[in-house]
């Protein structure tokens, strides 16, 4: 059985440009060093409800991933990291659907024997416009937001568009200051 947990943060949300869809493309990687593990993570924004298609561009991400680990990419790209333990995490606002549930459940039997894990983990609602994950990216996420935001603003790696919490950089709901 595939974990099902939420993500408590909120300050995660997903790159510009990221999600199932794109199955060719790695949507987030980090070494974790509390855990001493590699998560890569997928992003799915959209409800479970596009069927067979859906489930295909599932397979084909998580296809990806998996090469990614064991065809040598990540021994090429970060040899430093090899040998550490790796989860594959679904990020995924909504719930995956029952057969979406059942296919990850038959991928983590079998990612197993390879020693990676796979846990899907929801997220919250992904705000539209600036900093907030918008399909387009909002201000912070390359082009113009929603808001008429300049793309070549300023912003510091603290406060509600470096993931912290909005209250604690003084901007109310993402109404950036610039």
């Amino acid at each position: 059985m595939v974990s099902l947990r939420e993500d408590l943060t909120g300050t995660n949300p997903p790159p510009p440009g990221s999600g199932i869809e794109r199955t060719g493309m790695l949507d987030a990687f980090a070494h974790d060093t509390r855990d001493d593990v590699l998560v890569l993570a997928m992003f799915e924004t959209r409800p479970w409800n596009l069927g067979d298609r859906q489930l295909w561009q599932l397979q084909e991400k998580l296809n990806a991933y998996v090469s990614f680990i064991l065809d040598g990419e990540l021994k090429d790209n970060f040899p430093h990291l090899v040998g550490k333990p790796v989860r594959i995490e679904l990020r995924a606002v909504h719930e995956p659907s029952e057969r979406a549930m059942g296919f990850l459940g038959r991928a983590r039997e079998q990612l197993a024997l390879q020693e990676i894990d796979l846990e899907v983990v929801l997220i919250g609602e992904i705000s539209e416009g600036c900093c907030g994950g918008s399909g387009s990216g909002g201000c912070c996420g390359g082009g113009q937001g929603d808001r008429g935001h300049d793309a070549d603003h300023n912003h510091s790696s603290e406060g509600c568009c470096g993931g912290a919490r909005p209250e604690a950089s003084g901007h109310e709901g993402c109404g950036c200051s610039h």
